[in-house]
């Protein structure tokens, strides 16, 4: 047994009841990311306005799927926050949503829908029927998650009556604007408000009941809001395991804490 002076540097302690766990998922490879990885200004070409999946893209959504079944997480996640664009619903639907994958040639269908979205790229669709066998997380579309807002088409969403016939299942209540208000042709969000529109985000997350949250999003949005964090940390977890860019498809689970007294529910193992 070690004795001398406590030292408790390098660890942190916190009350369980102030801690909630967020997985946190870029979504797949969509088709601008395809056009883009040749050509930066593609991104702004009218025809990836709200891109969807790629191929590709649905094989990471159907592996991540597997993944978060084969480790347990799909039965723990309470609630599915989404970015209300086409690529994020997809993913989101995808890796948490139906049970079973069914390839078509021209056409996919949202989980639990009867419509579909012309497309070229052959993807699968999600049939909510096989959801039965197992419990199903509820789905809520925030704005607040959305990717850096301005000038790229491919960030500009469809409106909230399109995306409802989509995808059913998902909770729109959130979003005050049946049509994009906030994406702006001529000007783009800076860092520095992409930022603060992700601390709101993550204020919103607390104010929440659920204590297990997945979030499916973006790369700059994750990027520049996870910047702000773990600089009590050692820089190699600051740099390798929260600030570094997302992958496509990436999940990493972290741990959102009121270390302010924001407010959060009474202890329920705590006794007496």
């Amino acid at each position: 047994m070690e004795g001398g002076i406590a030292d408790p540097a390098g660890l942190a302690l916190y009350p369980s009841h102030r801690c909630k766990t967020l997985y946190l998922i870029r979504h797949g490879q969509a088709v601008h990311n395809v056009a883009g990885e040749k050509n930066h200004k593609a991104y702004s070409f009218p025809e990836f306005f709200d891109a969807q999946l790629s191929p590709l893209g649905w094989d990471q959504v159907g592996n991540l799927r597997k993944h978060v079944n084969a480790c347990g997480l799909a039965k723990k996640i309470e609630l599915v926050v989404v970015s209300p664009l086409l690529r994020t619903m997809q993913t989101a639907v995808g890796v948490f949503g139906g049970e079973k994958f069914t390839n078509t040639s021209s056409s996919q269908t949202a989980v639990g829908s009867r419509h579909t979205i012309s497309s070229s790229t052959s993807p699968p669709f999600i049939e909510v029927e096989y959801c039965q066998e197992r419990m199903i997380p509820p789905f809520i579309a925030v704005e607040y998650c959305r990717e850096r807002m301005g000038r790229n088409a491919c960030d500009k969403r469809r409106s909230i009556t399109e995306y409802s016939a989509l995808f059913p299942e998902i909770d729109f209540s959130e979003i005050e604007n049946d049509e994009d208000v906030y994406w702006k042709p001529d000007s783009r969000e800076t860092d520095e408000q992409l930022a603060a529109r992700g601390v709101t985000f993550l204020k919103w997350l607390w104010s929440r009941t659920e204590k297990e949250i997945a979030v499916v999003t973006h790369s700059a949005f994750l990027l520049e809001t996870l910047r702000l964090f773990g600089n009590d940390t050692h820089p190699s977890i600051k740099t390798n395991e929260i600030s570094h860019p997302f992958s496509n498809c990436e999940l990493r689970s972290m741990v959102l804490i009121d270390t302010n007294m924001l407010g959060s529910d009474a202890p329920i193992a705590n006794y007496p």
